[in-house]
């Protein structure tokens, strides 16, 4: 199967949706939303929403060794993912021109490997796809772990055309009540409308040179 194949386009994602659980054990998806109104007792100059997008399915390599190829179930089930992801973050922010910041990230349960996860996510079936839905240039930043049931996990992001921009370093924690099963796993992807409240460290396109030796010269 290629991207072409699947004509994959946000938007028009239900026959996406009922493949995924057909033939993937798709169990839920899950949307999250936040909107920061007060950081320090103030209001952000520019305020911003985040969302959360997750999808938790079967494992398809749960009693696989590790020496098994993942890449045929990665080609066929990654790109699915990334259209019904990327079409619910564009949908809960108000369209892609509303995006500025996205990350992305992989839970196994306990029955899995970290590099099971990591299939879903770091392969261009997932990655490319969602870069270019969101219309982003920047490498997509991660997290990739393994955990259960009732845990919280973090997606970090940045910009996605500016990944040096560093008020757009930021984090979104998913609250997952009940999932992953030990046998599943869970795709996640997000997205911010703006950056921190109150940003005020600087860029890396515009920090002074700092190493070992120039902080010796300084002290």
């Amino acid at each position: 199967m290629t991207v072409t194949d699947t004509r994959i386009s946000p938007g028009t994602d239900d026959t996406y949706v009922d493949r995924l659980r057909d033939e993937w054990g798709l169990r839920k998806l899950v949307v999250q939303t936040d909107e920061v109104l007060l950081e320090g007792g103030l209001a952000p100059q520019t305020g911003a929403r985040r969302a959360v997008v997750a999808a938790v399915l079967r494992n398809p390599w749960v009693g696989t060794t590790p020496q098994r190829d993942l890449a045929p179930e990665v080609e066929r089930v990654a790109p699915l993912l990334a259209d019904v992801i990327s079409a619910r973050l564009i949908e809960t922010l108000g369209g892609v021109d509303q995006i500025e910041a996205f990350g992305k990230a992989a839970v196994v349960g306990t029955s899995g490997e970290i590099e099971h996860g990591s299939a879903l996510i770091h392969t261009p079936y997932f990655g490319n796809l969602l870069r270019e839905f969101l219309e982003g240039q920047s490498i997509i930043c991660f997290a990739d772990t393994r955990g259960g049931a009732g845990e919280s996990f973090p997606v970090p992001m940045w910009h996605k055309t500016h990944a040096a921009t560093r008020s757009h370093y930021q984090t979104v924690t998913a609250s997952l009540p009940d999932m992953p099963h030990p046998e599943e796993i869970v795709i996640l992807a997000a997205a911010s409308t703006g950056g921190r409240p109150h940003p005020r460290i600087g860029d890396r396109t515009t920090d002074p040179v700092v190493t070992v030796a120039t902080l010796k010269e300084k002290s």
